[in-house]
């Protein structure tokens, strides 16, 4: 298969809901396709690819004869099973979809239940494994029936009664009130035999009492408990439950913008978000979570200070090369489609401040640490010192020139700073280098105050020696550089709001200006930099503003409480990949601040 097909018709994005195993993930729309899922792991080879072309490029969806009336759907309480009800004229059924938490063996389950009258279905199952471009070879064994090519297999296994037809597995059978009808695909190596059966209603089971269990962990307090429970549960299905990893996003290439080329490979663990994540999962009382996050940070870093990466796979893979696959269409022909991100190759300062933030407020928060943490934090502030004069492509990945961007070096300031108080806490061993580490930090200071302010702004811009503005620069006072209370950092908000602000929402800068990233087109604003408005809106003391901004935000989820990284507030849509950690993780920190719960994020970085 390697024509190039054009999707003609897509769900928006906001139309997906998301299920997870905590080793993978599937999208299903709105109206029960399931159009994109990778298996064995998020970062596997998708064998329902349909959200990156067409249905000729994998996907499973149920459609009833006649026309629907309408659809609805709904998570079942604080878990990640979902509900679809579909009304027709004849009855009414519901799709029960959902992967149980897994042993060896991935599933997804999906039941029909018969709610109201009779209810005549198609079925059709389109596999189609590496990212929609193999077909499989189809028989019947094992009780199941079987799709194998390559390294990969699935079993379908269901008691309606199935047929070939035209490269696509297809049934048609009636559903009536009362009836529980299970369909239950599992993935495995080809080379073994599949799993023995699953018997769909206990896994439905088994699965509610997982994520309920888990959901009654979180100390729920403040106004917006609901939204952050919801926040919580997708950060929990976008982690990689053997290593703790905690992918940005379940998919890869759905677009910045409609129709253009900033289209990445989100299915991988950055080291950016690590104190962010932390903060959420601390904040919300999940401290088994927190520290294997913590614990893969510390095992994907081991080894040279020199060979950091900015992210890395769910088991820690440094090897993520950047290739296209021309057979896929694109989300509504957004193309390039890419697997792999280059950006794991560039030099960026400011993972280095977050690498040291995270394990200082681990530390905070009472998470164990080791005198080989600490030689390995050590080894990376050695590094740190001969290289954080140097350009690099900052936080947002340019890949355009080199820069001396100001957020880069505050972030080498907090390297720094929480190195310097991690010893004079814990007087660990610094091997003679306190003072010169206490040097650097205020060298580093004086310096992006002198070269990263612009007076004429009377604001810290993007690079040093610019007059453009980044929503970067809001995190001088969320990491503590300058006091909330200082004019500069003040002046640097409201230049924020006058240049950066877009229908309300916070775009990170204006990428046809300067030319700064070196890609065509624009993007939508993005949402994790509206969450770092509204905190520091609050800690200048503009609550009111703040409250109003998070709850337009708020307001942005789609029906089952998901964000995407972007949103288009002319055409109201989201844009990028999805469901997004970062946007989640920002409405978790950005509700315990507002809500002025003890220990917030934005109060702890900044202390």
């Amino acid at each position: 298969m390697n024509k190039r097909h054009t999707n003609i018709k897509s769900a928006r994005i906001e139309d997906y809901a998301f299920l997870s195993d905590t080793q993978s993930g599937a999208l299903v729309s709105r109206n029960g396709s399931v159009d994109w899922l990778c298996l064995p792991r998020f970062d596997s080879g998708a064998c329902f690819a349909a959200l990156l072309g067409g249905k000729e490029n994998g996907c499973w969806h149920f459609t009833p004869k006649g026309k629907t009336k309408k659809c609805s759907r709904r998570y079942q309480g604080d878990t990640l099973i979902l509900e679809t009800e579909v009304q027709t004229a004849d009855g009414t059924v519901r799709f029960i979809d959902f992967m149980p938490p897994r042993g060896t063996n991935p599933d997804i389950i999906r039941i029909i239940e018969g709610v109201e009258g009779k209810v005549t279905l198609r079925m059709e199952l389109i596999i189609r494994f590496d990212y929609g471009s193999v077909v499989p070879w189809v028989r019947r064994r094992h009780g199941g029936l079987e799709a194998i090519a390559g390294p990969d297999a699935l079993i379908l296994r269901t008691p309606v009664e199935t047929h070939g037809e035209d490269l696509k597995t297809v049934a048609e059978f009636k559903v009536t009130k009362g009836d529980r009808i299970p369909f239950v695909l599992t993935w495995y190596p080809s080379h073994e035999s599949p799993p023995k059966p699953v018997r769909a209603e206990s896994a439905l089971s088994d699965t509610k009492s997982y994520w309920r269990e888990w959901s009654r962990r979180f100390e729920r307090a403040g106004p917006w408990q609901d939204a952050v429970m919801r926040s919580l549960l997708t950060l929990k299905g976008l982690t990689y439950a053997p290593t703790g990893g905690i992918v940005a996003a379940a998919t890869t290439s759905l677009p910045e913008q409609i129709g253009g080329v900033r289209n990445w490979d989100y299915r991988f663990c950055w080291l950016r978000d690590a104190t962010f994540t932390l903060f959420a999962l601390l904040g919300a009382g999940y401290q088994d979570e927190a520290r294997a996050w913590r614990e893969w940070l510390l095992r994907a870093i081991a080894g040279s200070p020199s060979q950091v990466q900015i992210m890395y796979g769910v088991s820690g893979e440094r090897r993520l090369e950047e290739r296209e696959l021309p057979w896929l269409s694109g989300y509504e022909n957004s193309q390039p489609v890419r697997v792999g991100n280059a950006a794991a190759g560039q030099f960026q300062l400011d993972v280095f401040g977050e690498v040291l933030d995270a394990i200082y407020q681990a530390h905070r928060s009472g998470l164990e640490s080791s005198d080989a943490d600490w030689r390995l934090q050590a080894a990376l502030l050695h590094f740190l010192e001969t290289r954080w004069e140097k350009p690099d492509e900052g936080i947002w990945e340019v890949r355009g020139p080199r820069r001396p961007f100001t957020h880069s070096k505050v972030m080498a300031w907090v390297a720094f700073d929480r190195a310097v108080k991690l010893v004079e806490d814990c007087q660990c061993d610094s091997d003679g280098s306190l003072e010169r580490w206490r040097k650097l930090r205020d060298k580093i200071h004086r310096q992006v105050c002198t070269r990263g302010f612009n007076k004429k702004k009377n604001a810290f811009t993007q690079f040093y020696g610019s007059d453009a503005m980044d929503a970067s620069v809001l995190m001088l006072p969320l990491v503590g550089f300058l006091p909330p209370n200082d004019k500069r950092i003040r002046g640097t908000i409201e230049a924020v709001e006058r240049e950066l602000l877009q229908d309300g929402f916070v775009l990170r800068y204006r990428p046809n200006e300067k030319k700064v990233d070196g890609l065509p087109g624009s993007e939508g604003v993005f949402l994790p930099c509206s969450f770092w408005l509204a905190d520091c809106l609050h800690l200048i003391g503009r609550k009111g503003d703040a409250r109003m901004l998070f709850e337009r935000l708020l307001a942005l989820r789609n029906d089952v409480g998901l964000l995407a990284e972007e949103y288009d507030p002319k055409k109201k849509r989201f844009l990028g990949n999805f469901p997004q950690a970062f946007s989640h993780v920002g409405l978790v920190n950005s509700a315990q601040t507002l809500s002025e719960r003890p220990g917030a994020a934005a109060d702890q970085r900044a202390s």
